[in-house]
């Protein structure tokens, strides 16, 4: 009887320790988003060079696919944090900002996603390399990707643009990480706009008929 006394006790205390240390282990999630561009104040130039732009599929590994932010060492030795997530995965966000960035130029005539639906004269596509923190003798936020633009009636690549960034990060934390991926994601969006323009001004599509 006192044997079973006894087992019963370490039993309950047992379990007891493993409710405490169950409790005790869980962290609430940190959520974090970036910056929206500014949405669009001006309407598209009415001299027939505007086109209908499609953001089509960005490639990726399934760590951006997900919402946990991801870290590596310059050795490439990569993981991701359990806590601190972001809002969206990177992949979707990424998309989110450069489609904003673009309507709000006022170059185009309409700018919408493929799975939208929508039409468009061009598509432009690409694949996401690094969305990242890297640590080791500099610590900053790694942005990287490549980016061809389709035109959907020849079926050909007429253009590409590659970007390789590594924004500084001010200090070693994970708002500051944010921050800095937030800022080199504002800068690419900046110059694929701008790399858009110079490929169209030099490429000035044919005025349709309709």
């Amino acid at each position: 009887m006192n044997r079973c006394k006894k087992f019963l006790s370490l039993a309950v205390l047992a379990g007891t320790a493993s409710i405490a240390i169950s409790c005790g282990a869980a962290r609430p999630s940190k959520y974090y988003a970036l910056t929206p561009p500014p949405g669009s104040t001006v309407s598209y130039p009415q001299d027939g060079a505007a086109v209908s732009l499609l953001l089509g599929p960005m490639m990726t590994s399934h760590l951006y696919r997900e919402d946990r932010i991801v870290y590596s060492s310059e050795h490439e030795q990569m993981g991701t944090y359990e806590t601190e997530r972001w809002a969206e995965p990177p992949i979707e966000m990424m998309q989110s900002v450069l489609l904003r960035k673009l309507r709000s130029s006022g170059h185009y005539r309409n700018v919408n996603t493929l799975r939208s639906g929508a039409h468009g004269e061009y598509m432009l596509r690409g694949r996401l390399y690094d969305f990242k923190e890297v640590t080791g003798k500099t610590f900053v936020g790694r942005l990287s990707f490549d980016l061809e633009l389709h035109d959907t009636k020849t079926n050909e690549t007429v253009w590409t643009f590659t970007y390789n960034y590594d924004e500084p990060v001010t200090e070693k934390n994970i708002g500051s990480v944010v921050a800095a991926l937030d800022r080199n994601v504002q800068r690419a969006a900046g110059e694929v706009a701008g790399a858009l323009d110079q490929y169209f001004s030099s490429h000035p599509p044919a005025k349709s008929n309709d």
